[in-house]
């Protein structure tokens, strides 16, 4: 039986890896050790389950997706305490084998020592291209996205979908923005989902902008091409997206940014939240 995370705030960090095992090889572990996460979501893990687990580690419970097509996508979530119930898939069999979604609930205890119930997505949500399928695709899962958020919101006290959304929702969110208004990433039509996600339609809030404040970025990403990463001409793609009480325990994000290009374990940065419920 699952027992209630025991904590007075919880660690809930989200990483797109670029694939697990160039993680770990340039240092992902060295980082997660001293970090005193209690919640790791992963995305684009692209390794198979048993690599999962070994590099991972003893200590934490993990649940794992890997997509069908070897190689790609592939999702996470680590814990230090057991879920007491998990789920694979956003509830359109379309994406089932994708690799993109998965749910795990826990027990957590709020500041009056009563059990409260979390649930947490690790998602990450195709990169697109204008005028192809995978835009398609993206499409219709950003679709399955307005009907599980509610679902979600129904279904525990509170809910957390973490990962790369693959958007930057305003202006604010890409360093360059003017130049990407036409490309996946930055369309209208993407960004008006999270007009969606955010706005009265499902409530839901944007945990990290709501801590950083009007501020360009603070940015999650960065292309591999030029000095991206030194002049940080990033995107702000990963995301914390809570229910609002679960929003409102948020007190500290923080984008653990490498101090060097080289230094990097992955082309994303980790976002890490911390929560006092």
């Amino acid at each position: 039986m699952s027992t209630a995370l025991k904590k007075d705030f919880l660690r809930i960090a989200s990483v797109n890896v670029n694939g697990l095992r160039a993680a770990y090889k340039n240092g992902m572990a060295e980082w997660l050790e001293p970090r005193e996460v209690d919640i790791l979501c992963l995305q684009e893990v692209r390794a198979p389950d048993d690599i999962v687990r070994k590099l991972i580690g003893e200590g934490w419970h993990i649940l794992h997706t890997e997509a069908e097509a070897k190689g790609r996508a592939g999702v996470a979530i680590a814990s230090r305490e057991e879920p007491t119930a998990t789920r694979i898939g956003i509830g359109d069999s379309y994406f089932d084998t994708s690799g993109r979604w998965v749910e795990a609930d826990f027990n957590v205890k709020n500041s009056a020592g009563e059990t409260t119930t979390l649930s947490v997505v690790s998602a990450y949500v195709h990169s697109g291209e204008v005028g192809t399928p995978k835009q398609d695709d993206k499409f219709r899962f950003l679709d399955a996205m307005i009907t599980r958020l509610p679902e979600l919101a129904k279904h525990s006290d509170h809910a957390l979908v973490v990962g790369d959304l693959n958007v930057g929702h305003t202006e604010l969110d890409i360093k360059n923005w003017k130049g990407n208004v036409k490309r996946a990433g930055f369309l209208p039509e993407e960004r008006a989902y999270f007009d969606r996600f955010l706005g009265e339609e499902i409530g839901w809030r944007d945990v990290h902008r709501g801590l950083a404040g009007n501020v360009a970025g603070p940015y999650t990403w960065w292309s591999q091409r030029g000095k991206a990463f030194d002049t940080d001409t990033g995107w702000r793609i990963d995301y914390h997206l809570a229910t609002p009480d679960l929003a409102a325990a948020a007190f500290s994000a923080v984008v653990d940014r490498a101090p060097s290009w080289d230094t990097r374990f992955s082309d994303h940065a980790p976002l890490v939240v911390d929560y006092r419920l």
